[in-house]
């Protein structure tokens, strides 16, 4: 049963590869998240300043230990005095690449995102010269309404539990599509194809990894 499930996750990983291909993105497939690590290596410059998204998918392949031990400058506002947390974001967007993840990715090659601030999504569509995209294989959904209801009842719960914020999915695990001021789901944004002026490469890995 379990060739069956590789074999069946192996055509969905290939679907949505080809279609992000049309779509005008950089891609390639990483079995698992040491290869992806591998992969993200090779793109970024041990020179290159690097911005990092909120995304917990990096910290799991242990990426930012990584950059910062071979000697690139890094620029996360995760875990920082809240006085800092803006002026990190910004020297995020200025960095030379920046990294981060889709909270999905649909096999017609479109990439979902709902941001509470907006600094990410900004970063992807008009932000550093370089932009890596690292999508752990949970994250693959067939449309765009499939990844929309994933965003919000699955990666938004999770990281609002895990940040402890005071909403509702906090504590259900379900989306009410609340008012509470602590709501991440304020910026929505689908790229269709990729932005015009931009590089952006995306990883697809093997694993799930992330939200």
């Amino acid at each position: 049963m379990r060739e069956i499930r590789t074999w069946y996750t192996a055509q969905r990983i290939q679907r949505t590869l080809a279609a992000l291909e049309k779509n005008g993105f950089q891609t390639s497939f990483a079995s698992t998240r040491d290869e992806a690590l591998e992969k993200i290596l090779s793109l970024v410059p041990q020179s290159a300043k690097v911005g990092v998204g909120g995304s917990v998918t990096l910290r799991e392949i242990n990426l930012i230990d990584v950059l910062t031990m071979r000697g690139n400058t890094v620029s996360q506002h995760w875990h920082q005095p809240e006085q800092n947390v803006v002026r990190i974001m910004r020297e995020e967007l200025n960095s030379d690449v920046y990294l981060a993840s889709s909270n999905a990715v649909t096999e017609d090659g479109r990439l979902i995102n709902i941001d509470m601030t907006g600094n990410r999504v900004a970063a992807m569509i008009f932000g550093p010269p370089k932009v890596i995209l690292v999508i752990g294989v949970n994250k693959i959904v067939k449309d765009v309404d499939e990844g929309i209801k994933r965003v919000k009842n699955v990666a938004t719960p999770m990281n609002a539990h895990r940040l402890g914020l005071k909403v509702p999915c906090a504590s259900t695990g379900v989306c009410t599509d609340c008012d509470a001021e602590d709501r991440l789901c304020r910026v929505t944004t689908i790229i269709e194809k990729r932005p015009s002026r931009s590089d952006i490469s995306v990883i697809l890995v093997g694993e799930e990894l992330g939200f």
